[in-house]
């Protein structure tokens, strides 16, 4: 499994962020720009405290394990993959929300004398804000299941599977 690499997660933001922020003016020059949810930076922490959890969890099962406590609980390595790979998937997801929100909310920094505009803004900077959460989150769990003798003399293929 390919480790998360900050300049995949950096193109996608980028590229979503300016296609956004153009299809943002395009939009408000034919009629009204869609509304930023309120909705959207709350799922994103949700899913950032998810994977926060989730590595906390693995983090102080394989301490107790390695420690040797009679009452630890074995990781699974299956377990442990599909958790790297849902912090993965949703780093990707949330470099593109992040891109998105990001594009439209400096769209709408021309705008924030309309009280309804600029409450948009602050969703959309919130919802960037947590996406940075979601990302970090994911490079925090991908550091908990990494296996000792995954430095880079393997280029990182062999994970926690």
């Amino acid at each position: 499994m390919k480790e998360l690499r900050i300049r995949t997660l950096a193109t996608v933001f980028v590229v979503a962020g300016v296609l956004s922020w153009a299809g943002a003016r395009l939009w408000y020059s034919v009629g009204t720009l869609p509304s930023v949810p309120l909705a959207a930076p709350i799922v994103l922490a949700l899913i950032a405290a998810v994977l926060t959890a989730t590595a906390l969890s693995i983090r102080s099962r394989l301490k107790a394990q390695r420690e040797r406590q009679p009452d630890a609980k074995g990781v699974d390595p299956l377990m442990a993959a599909r958790a790297v790979v849902f912090g993965q998937a949703s780093a990707l997801v949330a470099a593109l929300v992040c891109g998105m929100y990001g594009g439209v909310g400096v769209f709408l920094l021309e705008h924030l004398d309309v009280p309804a505009r600029r409450d948009q803004a602050i969703y959309a900077g919130f919802s960037v804000l947590a996406g940075i959460g979601v990302i970090v989150a994911a490079f925090f769990l991908e550091r908990v299941c990494k296996l000792p003798e995954d430095d880079d003399t393997n280029g990182g293929a062999a994970r926690a599977a």
